[in-house]
């Protein structure tokens, strides 16, 4: 017999270890960590949505077996596919310039002063 799950019960218990941190701040850190949550909670949502959109087109009306139950051909798990990765490369666009501009930094002001001066 199989056991029903708490999802609720589950969602907010705790990891065994430390929480892993990449800011100074946790507070940062607890922030990225809520925006990244939320993010796969409307990730989804949309692809909840586009079944129902499939569904009503295909079906005009639908229950939620229908729903629960939907498998995407292949045509719409690659349109699905596509939409996600450019949902994830907006939500994640302002961390990919960060990294961009980690690597690459440009010299130091005084740096251009100082060629500029000995030309």
């Amino acid at each position: 017999m199989t056991q029903e799950i708490d999802w609720i019960a589950r969602s907010g218990a705790r990891a065994k270890g430390g929480r892993p941190a990449f800011f100074d701040e946790m507070a940062v850190d607890r922030l990225y960590s809520l925006a990244l949550s939320l993010t796969a909670e409307l990730a989804a949502t949309r692809e909840r949505l586009d079944t129902v959109e499939r569904l009503l087109e295909s079906q005009g009306s639908i229950g939620r077996d229908a729903i629960e139950n939907f498998m995407p051909d292949k045509g719409a798990g690659e349109e699905r596919g596509i939409a996600m990765r450019a949902y994830i490369a907006r939500v994640m666009r302002g961390f990919q310039q960060e990294v961009e501009a980690m690597e690459n930094r440009d010299p130091p002001v005084t740096d251009w002063v100082e060629k500029l001066s000995k030309g």
